[in-house]
């Protein structure tokens, strides 16, 4: 039986079509019960514990590729659909959807956009709030609606689009998404350098941010006492051949990506802010600590933390603009830390959504910030 938190569900249901899973969520909203929308279970370590958990709903049977135009670059597909799946059908026409958050492989199209994660590539593409063009979800009274399209240009009802990313399934469980996919680039080269101290290592990331050609991956780890940075080149082939031969660095492990795209811990937090204001966190993280950060994104992922060392990040992240959310912890350290810190901006926007659609709160009561 799922189990988030360490409270299990009282019971779950793996529906076979959109309006299956409508008709499930409006029963067990008619009976009072709290519902969980569960995808790949890659994420399920995200947000505050829920405060009841009757039913898991499951979208994994939701797995049909709906529409893919190639000549229009879109794709609709339902929410179960695995990423590595969707990449591989996107790939036989020469195409990708640049989704690639840590923690896999297993993530769903709808758990990746509840959650809201992003990976290496969101540098060269940004997050999928950029390419997101339309979802379908289902409302805990039974209804499936619609927001956005599916074509590039139709850009109705978009901001509801961004309000459901990163919700946790909170304002609807999402059903199907329609996405603008990308031209795979005609040739790729990673490379790395491995250095003793973050200063050396945080130069090279800024001199490789600085090249003719910036990479579409850029990732500095520290573990182990050691700083390495990773790129990745994509484009033409004399076009990576000369921003190589410019950086001068070695060829990065053939299995990097591979293996990077795996990370995750059991204790796991994000941090948010602008570029510029990166440098100065990653300093003021635990000396010896395991860390990735994208210098490019101003995004960090932080492993092995508890609630003493946790407090004065959230706190400088937050000063300078800026975020820090657990993806990942024990419920006692839930209990002393909320996962979320400062609500978002859309915060009260959200909530007035979630009272007129889910007044009893029957969706991950108690997860969300909301």
């Amino acid at each position: 039986m799922v189990a988030v938190d360490g409270i299990p569900a009282g019971g779950s249901a793996r529906p076979e079509t959109a309006a299956e899973l409508a008709a499930t969520l409006r029963e067990a909203a008619a009976a009072g019960k709290a519902v969980i929308p569960i995808g790949g279970g890659r994420a399920l370590g995200m947000g505050n514990p829920p405060e009841r958990f009757d039913l898991a709903l499951e979208t994994g049977a939701l797995h049909r590729l709906v529409e893919y135009q190639p000549a229009d670059l879109t794709v609709t597909v339902e929410a179960g659909v695995q990423l590595e799946r969707l990449n591989e059908e996107l790939g036989q026409s020469g195409q990708l959807l640049p989704l690639d958050p840590f923690g896999g492989p297993g993530h769903t199209v709808g758990g990746v956009l509840a959650t809201g994660w992003s990976g290496p590539l969101r540098l060269r593409y940004g997050t999928a709030r950029d390419y997101l063009i339309g979802l379908r979800v289902a409302l805990p009274d039974g209804s499936l609606a619609r927001s956005g399209g599916r074509v590039v240009k139709n850009v109705s009802g978009y901001d509801m689009n961004k309000l459901h990313l990163g919700a946790l399934g909170s304002l609807g469980v999402i059903v199907e998404a329609s996405f603008k996919v990308f031209p795979r680039p005609l040739s790729e080269l990673s490379l790395q350098v491995v250095v003793p101290t973050f200063v050396e290592a945080w130069a090279e990331a800024e001199r490789a941010l600085a090249a003719a050609m910036i990479p579409v991956a850029l990732e500095l780890v520290s573990e182990g006492g050691a700083f390495s940075v990773t790129a990745r080149l994509a484009g033409t082939e004399s076009g990576v051949r000369r921003i190589a031969a410019e950086l001068g660095w070695g060829p990065a492990p053939a299995d990097f990506w591979t293996a990077h795209a795996a990370r995750g811990a059991e204790t796991w937090a994000r941090l948010s802010i602008r570029p510029g204001g990166l440098r100065s966190l990653l300093e003021a993280l635990p000396a010896g600590g395991e860390w990735i950060a994208q210098p490019g994104t101003g995004v960090a992922h932080w492993f092995g933390f508890d609630a003493a060392s946790l407090a004065p990040l959230r706190s400088a992240a937050e000063t300078a603009g800026g975020s820090l959310v657990i993806l990942a912890a024990p419920p006692e350290l839930k209990a002393a830390v909320d996962a979320w810190g400062r609500a978002p901006a859309t915060a009260g926007l959200m909530r007035q959504i979630r009272d007129a659609f889910d007044p009893a709160r029957t969706l991950s009561p108690g997860r969300f910030v909301i």
